[in-house]
């Protein structure tokens, strides 16, 4: 008999078996990987979570301020009206509509209903109601002058068709408090600035050092006679003077090519940037003692920086919009402080009085994340 025909009538291999065997090998590789189970299930069901609750630009207990000289009952039911409704929380009144602009100025407040004097009287043919909104927020702040002209305009019209003494004001008109313009760069220049000076820092830091670690130089790098201390430092401050760079370049190319103002200090900008970015390089420092490879650290980095920075810092999606759990979790985001100090120097011009709480705060985090950070590096470098 031939050779070829001898293979013929060998048998053939079991395919199908064979194929069976492999992807029964490969599962198992993958249910006994923790990490890889948690980046298939985890990351779906957390973003589906944030993407669930976090996007929202429904309006919600808007806080507002009452300018009047006189409460007289149709300005009671305006009143009452407003605050009736889901989207409005009186928060209190204010003897003048300069007084309601620093009050806003100070985010005590998110909208400011001022009404002319003697608001009832039909002998006043100008009686008018003007709103003033914060719009360094271009789209909310526009969202807050419509539903409260929406709500305005018809508890009049309903008072007015049930025969009370008072017209329509002739005119209710919105001042766009820091932003008459309504552009958007107003509102997504502090946001990029915090999303990106963290980014650089803390990610490309943690990456630099997985990268030794990956590659079995730490180790090389840590037997030599220079403290880990002053390696770690050394390895942080380019990523930082990287950092300052990009500050400045963002800050210039704001001014001059966007037209955002820097109505603050720039000292105070600076200042509380650098903080921030010393934040972030501890951060990146923590990362690093969590991740061995240069993946690891990315992903981690994406989870525990990107995703929060986008969806829970303000920077997008209003924060006062948001379940109450994700807004008491916002609170541990170290970009919702910066951006939101950035928003009141840059665009509010406020002194830095105003943003010493969300300043006060970027200093703890900043001690509490390096103080964990080293102490964590030195035990797993021992």
């Amino acid at each position: 008999m031939s050779k070829d025909k001898q293979k013929d009538i060998a048998p053939k291999p079991q395919t199908w078996k064979t194929f069976r065997a492999f992807v029964l090998k490969e599962s198992k590789h993958i249910l006994r990987d923790r990490r890889t189970m948690l980046i298939l299930f985890g990351l779906p069901v957390t973003l589906m979570l944030l993407f669930g609750f976090a996007i929202r630009t429904d309006l919600n207990d808007v806080r507002t301020i009452v300018v009047t000289s006189s409460m007289d009952e149709t300005t009671q039911r305006v009143i009452s009206a407003l605050d009736a409704s889901p989207y409005f929380s009186i928060v209190g009144t204010s003897p003048s509509g300069r007084e309601a602009e620093t009050v806003i100025r100070k985010q005590e407040a998110d909208i400011a209903i001022v009404f002319s004097p003697r608001f009832a009287d039909n002998r006043y043919r100008d009686a008018s109601v003007q709103i003033l909104t914060d719009a360094s927020d271009p789209n909310m702040g526009q969202q807050y002058a419509i539903y409260a002209q929406s709500i305005i305009a018809g508890t009049i019209e309903s008072l007015y068709n049930k025969g009370y003494p008072v017209e329509t004001p002739s005119l209710v008109s919105t001042n766009m408090l820091f932003n008459p313009q309504m552009l958007s760069a107003y509102n997504f220049v502090p946001g990029i600035m915090g999303m990106l000076l963290i980014l650089i820092c803390a990610m490309m830091t943690s990456v630099s050092i997985a990268r030794e670690k990956e590659r079995g130089t730490m180790e090389v790098l840590l037997v030599s006679p220079v403290q880990p201390l002053v390696i770690i430092i050394a390895k942080a401050v380019p990523y930082m003077l990287l950092s300052i760079v990009i500050l400045a370049t963002i800050l210039t190319m704001s001014f001059f090519v966007l037209d955002v103002p820097l109505e603050g200090s720039i000292l105070s900008i600076v200042g509380i940037s650098l903080i921030y970015i010393l934040l972030a390089l501890s951060l990146g420092l923590l990362v690093s003692n969590l991740a061995n490879s240069q993946l690891t650290a990315l992903l981690i980095s994406a989870m525990i920086m990107l995703l929060p920075v986008i969806m829970l810092s303000g920077m997008i999606f209003p924060i006062e919009s948001m379940p109450k759990i994700l807004q008491w979790f916002t609170a541990i985001v170290p970009a919702r402080w910066y951006i939101s100090a950035m928003r009141k120097l840059m665009i509010m011009g406020v002194s830095f009085t105003y943003v010493l709480m969300e300043t006060l705060i970027l200093i703890g985090m900043t001690l509490l994340i390096l103080t964990v950070s080293l102490k964590k590096f030195k035990t797993r470098m021992e």
